[in-house]
């Protein structure tokens, strides 16, 4: 019988295989090193055929033929493989077994055969669906991750030219140049706006491809100090005072400084955007034995009614004041998350809020 057959010279079977793998020249010939293939598809055949023999139709069987061939065309496509190659993977099993049942005049019935065609055609069809598949979600993403590489650039760069463009315009107004009318007030709002955009989508860029966070030890005091440096000229443009305590020098953390910074950048345009006129904006950081809290807080006047949570939801706005399109601190929250910490917010009544990053505290540096 036919199964009898394939078991007997399995090992032959699997050795011309190979050969012919070997004589056409692929990027790599298919050896053992391959956790799937026509080794793993010889041996379920050989199930269903003995399993029809005895009047079975091996249906639990079929459906392991099926995930073994999804998985080889899968294991193919990662090696370099072509298409055409899951074909003559099978094609090559189908030419063994008749070659070598030829010399050993092993016959075979017209419902072995039938049996032996009908899996050999459905592993094709699951590799190839599944080579496909794979090959698909592989040119879609690194058709993603091109366009997030040149948004991210694009940002990067705009953000640089905006913020040269800001120090010069503060500049002209101190001057008393004419600038500092009511136009220079426009194109200071533009410019901060635009500023505002580009920081974000440099972090929502990160985010959202997925790509790893690329953690350092970093200074909290040289991140607020960066922060405040950025945030000081729009305090002022705004007419706010900005106070920033001063951080102990040695305390440190462990993050991803482009996106805390990101992070923290957008707390702060925050605080501004809803803080009452000559008001203030407390930039301040504390520390416990294994826990780095830098927290913003505002004069806004307190938060409105409602659960907090919902001022973290995507596209959520929850004061009077519509500008900006209610992104901006989900991504913080997302951005603070992905370095291992927690953003939450606590409210002042009739006085402001305390948006606070929690970060964990790494071990002291030797």
């Amino acid at each position: 019988m036919l199964h009898e057959f394939l078991s007997a010279n399995r090992e032959e079977l699997i050795s011309r295989c190979r050969v012919k793998v070997a004589q056409r020249h692929v990027p790599g010939a298919i050896g053992r090193e391959l956790e799937y293939g026509i080794p793993i598809f010889l041996t379920q055949l050989t199930e269903v055929l003995r399993q029809e023999s005895l009047g079975s139709k091996g249906s639990g069987s079929c459906i392991e033929i099926a995930k073994t061939a999804g998985n080889h065309g899968t294991e193919l496509l990662m090696r370099g493989f072509t298409l055409d190659q899951i074909v003559h993977d099978y094609g090559d099993l189908c030419q063994a077994v008749t070659e070598l049942a030829s010399e050993h005049n092993a016959p075979i019935t017209n419902n072995e055969f039938h049996t032996f065609n009908r899996c050999l055609d459905d592993a094709i069809a699951d590799a190839v669906s599944e080579f496909a598949r794979e090959r698909d979600q592989v040119i879609a993403d690194t058709n993603q991750r091109t366009i997030n590489e040149s948004l991210g650039f694009l940002a990067h760069e705009i953000r640089n030219l905006l913020n040269t463009s800001m120090v010069a315009v503060e500049a002209l107004k101190r001057s008393g140049a004419v600038i500092s009318g009511s136009t220079g007030a426009v194109l200071d709002r533009s410019l901060w706006g635009m500023k505002d955009l580009c920081t974000r989508a440099l972090v929502d860029v990160r985010l959202r491809a997925g790509i790893p966070e690329r953690r350092e030890r970093v200074l909290v005091s040289e991140l607020v100090e960066e922060a405040q440096e950025s945030a000081r000229i729009e305090a002022s443009v705004l007419g706010l005072e900005l106070v920033v305590p001063d951080v102990e020098p040695a305390l440190a953390i462990h993050v991803d400084r482009q996106i805390l910074s990101g992070a923290l950048a957008n707390l702060l345009q925050n605080a501004f955007k809803f803080t009452r006129p000559q008001g203030r904006v407390l930039l301040k950081t504390l520390s416990t034995a294994d826990r780095v809290l830098i927290e913003v807080e505002d004069e806004c006047g307190g938060l409105p009614n409602g659960n907090t949570e919902d001022l973290f939801l995507l596209f959520e706005q929850r004061s009077n004041d519509r500008t900006g399109v209610g992104l901006g601190l989900g991504i913080t929250r997302h951005g603070v998350e992905v370095n291992g910490g927690k953003l939450y917010v606590r409210n002042l009544p009739d006085r402001g809020c305390v948006f606070t990053i929690d970060l964990p505290r790494p071990a002291p540096a030797r």
